[in-house]
């Protein structure tokens, strides 16, 4: 195994399938890239895990949040840097294939892909319990398969149409955040008309039982609850590629990704401690954006969010479907997954990737309305831990990519990593922690995810390790039948 890169050509982009007339080609316009970035760093778990953030570490969840918040802008200042470098719809995948080896792309594009078509179990049974709901003649499982199918005939259309529908889909996110915020905000200050604010006021940020009422460890607890709520952030790095200006895309994204995550991660939850006592027992039993919502007297506020929180669910869903096919394709353009998924209509389409992709999201669809705590639990556990994979392969690939580029083409290095190489390897140490710590974490199953994850991750990469050794003997056995035929003439 070398850490050399096994192929220096860089991966084919959308305009050569355009030109070809097969391939990705630009579909998602400006606009669309915006909404799909902003957006992509709101995940449903902000609006129905962060309760039990809150519920562990007190008003110290802000700085849990900061802190995976901090890690996640390195990490995409990485990815951006390697993206507008060489923008493709593999992302840090292939990124990986070129600076780390062969190996390293097909092990964390095919765990990534995996990842995602969990996701979309998980959020098509979410989505399909919020809709059960509000029409009980439909069964749930009648609801997620209905919700599959249409965000799949979506992304089969065409690449315009799953941006047109994440655009809609993240505005509702983006603009219920919004107003949460500032409603939030004026209630706090006791400037809200109308409103009931005995219990809000920043006192409760220090009050029962102080800012770190569990102690600092908490911070860490925290992190655990909240870091898997951030994966998606990377997808705008992905979704470029078919763009009409992939560069611009990732360097505005990557250059955005500081506000967008101290806005609507750090100012709502600031809200949510600063409305209610960190430690009342609706925020876990309502949710936390519910109770804060509830504690101001605005009536229906469960069902606004129910609409909020599906909206976030499809949009999740949308983007998983999106982000899962684009990785698909991505590998057999290299030669790492069946050809088949390289293949496009002539509308840039592929249809193989997504129609695979949505096949193993509805067989886990499946495992969980069959066996919930036995073979679909294993199946969310064992994905827990991916997206720390990915930051840290993103890590190790930026440090090796970035002589490259300087070597062969220094003048696209638009976006440049701050204080390289030290702060990568300061971030990359700081990944290795926190999966170190969740070795540590019995209670919150982060032992079970993280030792479940590297299980799955140990059989992928033992794969890919035979796939380069064979793959190599074949090829140095076709050099000797080269060789020996020159040899006879």
């Amino acid at each position: 195994m070398t850490s050399q890169p096994t192929r220096t050509e860089a991966a084919p982009g959308p305009e050569a399938g355009a030109a070809s007339g097969t391939g990705l080609k630009p579909g998602l316009k400006n606009r669309h890239l915006t909404m799909i970035a902003i957006g992509g760093v709101i995940g449903a778990g902000l609006f129905v895990g962060s309760g039990t953030g809150i519920a562990a570490a007190g008003p110290g969840i802000l700085l849990s949040y900061a802190l995976v918040g901090t890690l996640v802008v390195l990490v995409m200042r990485m990815l951006g840097e390697m993206s507008v470098a060489n923008p493709t719809s593999g992302s840090f995948s292939a990124h990986a294939d070129r600076a780390l080896g062969r190996w390293a792309g097909f092990s964390i594009g095919w765990l990534y892909w995996f990842f995602w078509v969990v996701v979309l179990a998980v959020e098509a049974t979410a989505g399909a319990s919020i809709l059960e709901e509000w029409v009980p003649a439909v069964p749930q499982w009648g609801w997620a398969l209905i919700v599959m199918i249409v965000l799949t005939a979506t992304n089969l259309v065409s690449v315009g149409s799953y941006g047109e529908f994440e655009f809609w889909f993240a505005g509702i996110k983006v603009v219920a955040i919004a107003a949460f915020i500032v409603v939030g905000g004026l209630a706090v200050f006791g400037v809200l008309p109308g409103a009931d604010t005995d219990q809000a006021g920043l006192s409760n940020l220090t009050e029962h039982g102080g800012f770190l009422p569990n102690g600092p460890g908490a911070i860490l607890t925290g992190v655990l609850l909240v870091v898997f709520s951030f994966m998606g952030s990377e997808i705008p790095t992905l979704a470029a590629g078919e763009s009409d200006d992939p560069q611009r895309a990732v360097a505005k994204a990557t250059n955005s990704v500081i506000w967008r995550i101290a806005v609507f991660y750090l100012g709502s939850i600031l809200v949510v401690v600063s409305l209610l006592p960190w430690d009342s027992a609706s925020i876990t039993e309502d949710g936390s954006y519910v109770a804060a919502l509830d504690s101001l007297g605005i009536p229906h506020a469960g069902q606004i969010m129910n609409v909020i929180v599906l909206s976030a669910v499809l949009s999740c869903l949308n983007s998983g479907l999106y982000t899962a096919s684009r990785m698909a394709f991505s590998l057999g353009e290299r030669g790492d997954a069946p050809r088949s998924f390289a293949r496009t209509t002539p509308g840039g389409v592929p249809r193989t990737a997504i129609l695979t992709s949505v096949a193993f999201g509805f067989l886990a669809v499946f495992f969980n309305y069959k066996w919930p705590d036995s073979v679909f639990l294993f199946l969310v556990n064992s994905s827990g831990a991916v997206a720390l994979f990915v930051w840290l392969v993103i890590c190790f690939s930026q440090l090796r990519m970035r002589r490259i580029i300087e070597a062969e083409a220094p003048e696209k290095l638009v976006v440049r990593m701050w204080l390289y190489p030290y702060l990568t390897w300061a971030t990359a140490a700081l990944i290795v922690f926190v999966l170190g710590y969740m070795l540590t974490d019995t209670e919150h199953d982060g032992r079970t995810t993280i030792l479940l994850s590297l299980l799955v991750a140990a059989v992928v990469l033992v794969v890919a390790l035979v796939r380069e050794r064979v793959g190599g003997g074949r090829e140095r056995e076709r050099e000797r039948e080269r060789e020996r035929g020159v040899g006879a003439e």
